[in-house]
């Protein structure tokens, strides 16, 4: 009598189509709706911090021992609104790297369904974040027009373990950074909201990204891990020091010049987004993903 053999190949499969089957369980069971979670309606209190304080990029300077407590708080909040607005313009990327992932795949997939629940997300909190920062006083802040075209480019070439490693790496800093933010009662109550959505749906995405990641490189010569080693790394570079404009410094009220002076050599931030980053460090590692060349713009970026 013979004997039946599952195929490697096949038991990867079913595998990935049950983290898929989980993730849409617990979407599910367990989603928001920004349209009625978040309080659009009451005014916003200046009397609150945009973020937590200690996450401003001025915290433990000279500027910002100078600095009144209202002006700290309008800077937290302008810089929030920055964050958002960059989250944003990554999403919009993020969607788009998915779609084109999943076009013309087996809709009756698992991992099909997935990819389109998390785009369905994506565009709620994209529109949640545009809410968030208008309701801050924020104008519309985008990264620079260079950073926009190198994005635009990114989104249409990248693929792979190159495009979910780099939503991984873009949704780990935010996640982090906001689990500090939704449980600090000096943050406006309506922004501790956004971030809590946030962080709840967007660890399912994370996982995704994880997964992904590791099976897209399971085959890879280091020809190809080491290009798009770099190319993550890149890509992590420009989002990251994207996420604070430099504007919101003259939109606080502040001297814009010497803000940004004593923000770039502001050594407790810095601390603070590579001890922020250490888990995602450790991830990139395992797969093989922190070449020589990409630790040249973690570094440069203070996330190693």
């Amino acid at each position: 009598m013979a004997s039946s053999t599952v195929r490697p190949e096949d038991q990867d499969r079913a595998a990935e189509q049950d983290v898929a089957r989980r993730l849409l369980d617990s979407s599910a069971k367990l989603s928001y709706d920004p349209a009625t979670e978040v309080d659009w309606d009451t005014p916003l209190d200046t009397d609150h911090h945009g973020a937590s304080p200690e996450w401003s990029t001025l915290y433990g300077t000279a500027y910002w021992r100078e600095l009144t407590e209202g002006q700290r708080k309008s800077l937290t909040r302008q810089e929030a609104a920055s964050v958002a607005s960059t989250g944003i313009w990554f999403e919009m990327i993020l969607q788009q790297m998915v779609l084109r992932d999943m076009y013309a795949k087996d809709p009756t997939d698992p991992r099909f369904q997935w990819a389109l629940t998390e785009v369905a997300d994506e565009c709620r909190h994209s529109i949640m974040f545009a809410r968030g920062a208008a309701k801050l006083g924020a104008p519309a802040y985008r990264p620079r027009r260079p950073v926009v075209e190198l994005g635009r480019a990114f989104k249409t070439l990248a693929f792979g373990e190159a495009a979910y490693a780099a939503i991984l790496v873009a949704e780990e800093v935010l996640d982090v950074m906001q689990r500090d933010w939704m449980r600090d009662e000096r943050v406006a109550p309506f922004v501790r909201t956004i971030n809590n959505i946030h962080v709840v749906e967007e660890s399912r995405h994370m996982k995704f990204a994880r997964d992904e990641t590791r099976k897209r490189l399971r085959d890879a010569g280091p020809v190809r891990r080491h290009l798009n080693a770099l190319v993550v790394a890149i890509a992590s570079y420009y989002i990251v020091t994207s996420m604070v404009n430099r504007d919101v410094y003259a939109n606080a009220g502040l001297d814009a010049a010497r803000a940004r002076a004593e923000a770039k050599t502001n050594e407790h931030h810095k601390s603070l987004m590579r001890s922020s980053c250490s888990g995602l460090m450790e991830f990139l590692a395992s797969a093989r993903l922190l070449t020589r060349p990409a630790l040249f713009f973690y570094k440069r970026a203070d996330l190693i």
